[in-house]
């Protein structure tokens, strides 16, 4: 008389493996840490690597910038550096200003966005009379109201109200253009040219004057060295 058991007492054990090479890849894959597979490369023994001390991960948002004129200069501008928290609304809208450089093919780019996630809820033309917004409702009407780029950065950033964060669906310098659009359609609906636009220039010109007085500072600094 033979007993056949396919099955053992301890419950953690997953059992016979047939096919390994389908479970745990030969090549070592740095997010695969498999027990009793050591790296013989790497310290410790572990596929994945400790980054260098210090190191600060992030995606690059070095942009360049063409003023588009006879000059030909360009400007290189980092759009990722943005520490505002998603309730520090007010604080946005006092620090923030539109970096990207303001042109006909940036307007272009702008529409073009805005059409695609912005119009279905807000409308065309900013109205708020978008086929989702019909529905949704308590979407926001641009006419009579003039919100500046930091405001408008910030919301399209992490959301306002009813209207949901588009930060994954938008890197930076796609928001900024998407706010040089919608402040166009402000002023189309309000009849002239907002405050705004000429507020955030102004901020620019500013940090502009500080970061050149910083630069002296420092030359004088080294010329006493």
């Amino acid at each position: 008389m033979a007993l056949l058991t396919a099955c053992g007492k301890d419950r953690n054990h997953p059992g016979y493996e047939f096919a390994p090479q389908m479970y745990v890849s030969k090549a070592y894959e740095g997010y695969t840490q498999v027990e009793g597979q050591k790296n013989k490369f790497n310290p410790f023994g572990m596929n994945m690597r400790l980054p260098a001390k210090n190191t600060v991960a992030r995606r690059t948002y070095n942009t360049v910038f063409s003023k588009g004129d006879s000059t030909g200069q360009t400007t290189i501008r980092d759009l990722m550096v943005y520490n505002i928290g998603p309730n520090d609304l007010v604080k946005a809208e006092k620090e923030l200003a539109n970096p990207v450089p303001l042109n006909q093919d940036v307007l272009k780019d702008g529409e073009v966005l805005y059409l695609q996630y912005c119009a279905p809820c807000h409308g065309e033309v900013g109205d708020g009379q978008g086929k989702v917004g019909k529905v949704y409702k308590g979407v926001a009407n641009y006419a009579g109201i003039t919100k500046n780029a930091g405001h408008i950065f910030h919301v399209i950033t992490y959301g306002k109200g009813r209207m949901w964060p588009h930060g994954s669906q938008l890197n930076p310098e796609e928001r900024w253009k998407v706010v040089h659009y919608v402040n166009k359609l402000q002023d189309d609906l309000n009849g002239g040219s907002t405050k705004e636009e000429k507020k955030d220039d102004k901020k620019v010109e500013e940090k502009k004057e500080e970061k050149k007085a910083e630069a002296k500072k420092e030359e004088k600094k080294e010329e006493k060295k």
